[in-house]
């Protein structure tokens, strides 16, 4: 065990790093969702992993009875997790898990969310309103465009209070957002 405060790795790096399908695949991604690099994607990889190894195990524990005790608990946390962030619909089993795609992930991130919710033109803009601050979540500032959003969270995304793109009139203010803002005042 290391020192408690030091970073730690918290993503894997493919195996086989040369695969032109699976680097393909990758780079759609990329583009789609905005990310700056790689390393970003395979953190949304990675713990997709996680909980698709944790559900394999509560699974295999499970084969030869019904869930109960501990396996029980666990399997309703990794659940009621992956619901509260609308990765998995209400009626979900742990069987689900196992069918999730990594795009679930990348779908809760707060720049994915950004975009969708029309606060930026593109996934990358949305991610430069993050990183400078112009983005808050409940009235707080947030930097970091890759922190999962919670379904309660999503609609209380907003420019943040002293950015300058709360006016109406900012070029860079999605065209939508100022004609809806500019409708309801009148």
């Amino acid at each position: 065990m290391g020192y408690p405060g030091k970073k730690r790795k918290s993503y894997d790096t493919p195996k086989h790093p040369w695969q032109a399908a699976r680097m393909a695949t990758e780079v759609e991604l990329l583009k789609k969702y905005g990310l700056r690099n790689k390393k970003e994607l395979w953190k949304a990889v990675s713990i997709l992993r996680r909980y698709r190894a944790d559900a394999r195990r509560i699974l295999a524990e499970s084969a030869e009875t019904e869930l109960a005790g501990h396996l029980k608990t666990e399997s309703d946390q990794i659940l009621e997790r992956l619901r509260r962030f609308s990765i998995l619909s209400a009626d979900a089993n742990i069987d689900d898990i196992l069918a999730l795609q990594t795009e679930a992930i990348l779908e809760r991130r707060l720049q994915t969310q950004v975009y969708r919710l029309g606060l930026a033109r593109t996934p990358k803009q949305a991610r430069q309103f993050i990183t400078h601050g112009h983005i808050s979540i409940n009235g707080q500032k947030v930097t970091i465009p890759g922190v999962l959003i919670a379904k309660a969270d999503e609609m209380n995304i907003d420019y943040y209070g002293n950015s300058p793109l709360t006016g109406e009139s900012h070029p860079e203010r999605p065209a939508q957002i100022a004609s809806a803002v500019a409708g309801t005042e009148e």
